[in-house]
C-alpha cells in the first residue's frame, strides 16, 4: 500500500483513495472524512473557567438538570453551550448515541454492566456509569463486535 500527501495551499481539497476492494479500512477513512468537520474541540464552562476541551479527553456528553454537562477523562464537569443534537454533527464518528440524552466517547467505555432492574449501564474510565437505552444498545453491540 502507498499513501502520499500533497500540502498545496492553492489547491482545492481533495481525498482519492484507489482500493482493489471495499474493507473496514476504507469504511473508517471515508467515516473520517465525511464526519470531519475541521474543528477539533469544544468550548467548556465550569466556575468561573473556559476551557478547551478536546474531543479525545471527552468521554461522554450528556444532559443533567436541563444543561448539556461534557465529563473528561479526570470525571470533571464542564457545561457546553450548545444543544447535544447540534453537537452529534459536529463530533467524530467515535461517539456513539447510548440513551435519548447522552453521547459517549467509545474509546472511553470500559465496560458494560448489568444492573438489577435488568437494564445495562456503561462504564467510564473516570468511572462515571450512564445508562444504556435497549433501542441504542443493538447498535452499540454491533459496533463493538465488528472490531
Amino acid at each position: 500500500m502507498k499513501y502520499k500527501l500533497i500540502i498545496d495551499k492553492d489547491a482545492e481539497e481533495e481525498i482519492i483513495a484507489i482500493v482493489h476492494a471495499p474493507s473496514e479500512l476504507t469504511q473508517q477513512i471515508e467515516d473520517l472524512v465525511c464526519n470531519f468537520s475541521g474543528a477539533d474541540h469544544i468550548m467548556g464552562y465550569r466556575d468561573d473557567e473556559m476551557r478547551k476541551l478536546s474531543f479525545g479527553e471527552i468521554e461522554c456528553i450528556t444532559v443533567l438538570d436541563r444543561k448539556v454537562i461534557a465529563i473528561d477523562t479526570n470525571g470533571n464537569r464542564y457545561a457546553i453551550r450548545e444543544r447535544l443534537r447540534d453537537l452529534e454533527s459536529v463530533l467524530p464518528s467515535y461517539f456513539i448515541r447510548i440513551n435519548k440524552s447522552t453521547l459517549a466517547n467509545e474509546h472511553s467505555i470500559r465496560r458494560f454492566d448489568a444492573v438489577f432492574s435488568g437494564g445495562i449501564d456503561a462504564v467510564f474510565a473516570c468511572g462515571y456509569r450512564e445508562y444504556v437505552s435497549r433501542r441504542c444498545f443493538s447498535e452499540i453491540r454491533r459496533r463493538f463486535e465488528g472490531k
